[in-house]
């Protein structure tokens, strides 16, 4: 696959991403989550402080055949910046799935159980 068009693989996910959360989270605007360009360093997708309350997540995107966790969870973790590091990852033909470490999502359920119980 030549680069250009793996490139323009990877933001398409990206940008399917941005509009489930979009879908998802009504009261955000268009603008408060943004596809970064292929290439650029940091989190995929940028989040406002508005999107940032609802999205704990430092988001990387990654639309590939083959697999590299941990090499995905690494570059997860150097652009979290204190945000919860989290790669969202598919294939062709394959539905969309998300890592992020056990204990984050201990952390997370436990959050959800305090709310539903007050």
């Amino acid at each position: 696959m030549k680069t250009s068009s793996a490139k323009a693989k990877g933001r398409r996910f990206q940008q399917e991403i941005r509009d489930i959360l979009l879908e998802t989270f009504k009261e955000l605007e268009p603008d408060d989550i943004r596809s970064t360009s292929m290439g650029a360093s940091g989190e995929d997708l940028l989040l406002s402080p508005a999107a940032r309350k609802l999205i704990p997540f430092a988001i990387e995107a990654k639309n590939q055949e083959t697999t590299s966790v941990w090499q995905w969870m690494k570059q997860a973790e150097e652009n979290a910046n204190g945000h919860i590091p989290i790669v969202v990852f598919t294939r062709n033909r394959s539905k969309n799935y998300a890592v992020l470490e056990f204990e984050q999502l201990v952390g997370l359920l436990e959050e959800m159980n305090k709310l539903k119980n007050k």
